[in-house]
């Protein structure tokens, strides 16, 4: 059985736990063993188990091989707790499984876990809050309009053309937006990028977008100093002071300006522990449980570098701003830690790097249900954060400039013609399918030449101007959309039909021209050579 890439997608974790068992029963060797003088058919021992499932997990490409040997016993203690293995005797439901040498099989019945019904839902789009409606208890009277009636001679400055009085229209001033009605925009439009780049049909299946805070979204979004650290309104609930000194410490070590060198051999390891110990009381990791599935299903896409980043640059922006700023300063921590090496090693066994994914995976991202594959999902996850933390807990700026300019449109004066449903303007910004490119000449020709062809239609049959002045209209929209021209009048002889000529009488003989004596031919003189 072949490893395959589990995308994102709600129940990704249940996904990804049976997609494991199945390769392991697959690919672990069963043999007979010998075991207090007695044998054992179709068993393995524990340490074999050990090096099989470090091997799948490091080789597999949703987890890495950055997965230690230590989170593989880990993982098989979980198998034995949920009966994916027992021992030789049938026992399990205990996370007492060690590295060693004892016997273990596989149990004749299915150990996948099924997954959660849900009601199905179609493809959902997030739809955009409409502004236009007025409050309750107001009229579109109390709109303050200003009526404008544009003549010939100003709308031929506009267009080349003049073709008579057009209709009145009115100039609408949208009523301002509120801070409220901002704050909705965006998290309707950053609810809706997320759900375009996860490809999901429906942000509820791993999501209630009820929980969103929206004030969160524009407080991560615009509160923030020169580094793009957020800046907490409430400053209880900013870290203490001595943590950020401690962090700051290792941050940058040796030339930290917070702390005086060490006096001691180990002051490194006691100021990491401290970090440590800090981290770890914490009763909701940094990431939430909410947002659980949401990371989980960004997982599936750190094939795709560019989408990870943004779906995970986007899906930063709903924390709460207290839980951004202490994700920002813990994973800065981490990785100039990572990369430091003036820094003396914190640990005798373990790399730098692995110590820091080990210590800090737990509180920023786990279950509240404590999900068997929680360890392993949390470390791939805070690996690609600490490798791209700098872009990805930044604002992301292609959203932000496209939320901005939606409310500046919003805001602006609108343009309403007398009979018209719609405003003059553009619509607010929707997700479509995608057309081929002939169907798209065809839309963009069709929708420009509609209104010049009746607009040349009615220069044609206005009778109200005189011969000359329709010839001179007809002229000027000939040289400016020779095109629609050609449609209408193919040939001169259709131009012809618009200004059909009049019959002028020619002026009658006059009779005594022809009575006039006839003159004889007179012989004149030759002259000869």
């Amino acid at each position: 059985m072949e490893p395959r890439l589990v995308g994102p997608g709600p129940y990704r974790a249940t996904r990804l736990w049976n997609e494991i068992i199945e390769l392991f029963r697959a690919g672990m060797p069963v043999r007979k063993h010998r075991c207090r003088f007695k044998s054992y058919e179709r068993c393995f021992k524990a340490s074999e188990a050990v090096d099989c499932l470090h091997k799948l997990l490091g080789s597999n490409q949703n987890f890495g091989p950055e997965v230690t040997r230590n989170q593989t016993v880990k993982l098989l203690k979980k198998f034995l707790k949920n009966h994916v293995i027992e021992d030789i005797k049938g026992r399990w439901g205990k996370e007492d499984f060690q590295d060693d040498g004892h016997l273990y099989r596989f149990p004749p019945s299915s150990p996948l876990k099924p997954y959660p019904k849900k009601p199905s839902c179609g493809k959902e789009v997030i739809k955009f809050p409409g502004w236009n409606e007025p409050k309750a208890g107001t009229s579109e009277e109390h709109i303050p309009v200003k009526s404008v009636t544009m003549n010939s001679e100003m709308w031929y400055k506009r267009h080349s053309i003049a073709i008579g009085e057009v209709p009145a229209c009115k100039l609408v001033f949208r009523r301002e937006l509120t801070q409220t009605n901002i704050e909705e925009i965006w998290k309707s439009m950053t609810l809706s990028r997320l759900q375009k780049v996860l490809g999901l049909d429906s942000l509820d299946e791993v999501l209630d977008t009820k929980i969103v805070n929206s004030k969160h979204i524009v407080q991560n979004a615009y509160n923030v100093n020169k580094q793009g650290i957020v800046i907490l309104e409430d400053k209880a609930k900013e870290l203490p002071h001595w943590i950020l000194s401690a962090m700051k410490c290792l941050a940058n070590w040796p030339s930290s300006s917070d702390s005086k060198q060490p006096t001691y051999s180990g002051f490194e390891r006691d100021v990491f522990k401290t970090i440590v110990d800090y981290f770890g009381q914490i009763k909701e990791p940094l990431l939430t449980f909410h947002f659980f599935d949401v990371f989980v299903s960004v997982l599936g896409l750190l094939q795709k570098h560019g989408k990870a980043v943004e779906a995970l640059q986007i899906s930063c922006l709903l924390l709460p701003p207290e839980n951004r700023k202490r994700l920002q300063l813990l994973v800065r921590m981490m990785a100039r830690i990572s990369f430091n090496k003036d820094l003396p090693p914190l640990s005798e066994s373990v790399r730098t790097r692995t110590l820091m994914v080990q210590a800090f995976s737990r509180c920023i991202l786990c279950s509240k249900d404590e999900m068997d594959l929680d360890e392993l999902l949390a470390a791939k996850l805070v690996s690609f954060l600490m490798d791209n933390y700098q872009e990805i807990l930044s604002v992301p700026s292609t959203l932000k400039s496209s939320i901005e300019e939606h409310i500046v449109h919003l805001q602006r004066v609108q343009i309403k013609y007398a009979g018209a449903d719609t405003d003059a303007t553009f619509h607010p910004p929707s997700f479509c399918h995608q057309i081929s490119t002939d169907e798209f000449e065809y839309q963009r020709a069709t929708g420009s030449q509609e209104p010049l062809a009746a607009l040349l239609e009615e220069i044609a049959m206005n009778k109200e101007i005189s011969v000359k002045d329709k010839k001179k209209q007809l002229k000027k929209f000939q040289k400016s959309y020779p095109e629609v021209y050609r449609v209408r009048f193919p040939t001169p002889e259709t131009e012809a039909v618009l200004f059909p000529e009049k019959n002028k009488q020619k002026p009658p003989i006059l009779m005594w021209a022809l009575k006039k004596p006839f003159q004889p031919f007179h012989r004149t003189r030759s002259f000869r050579m």
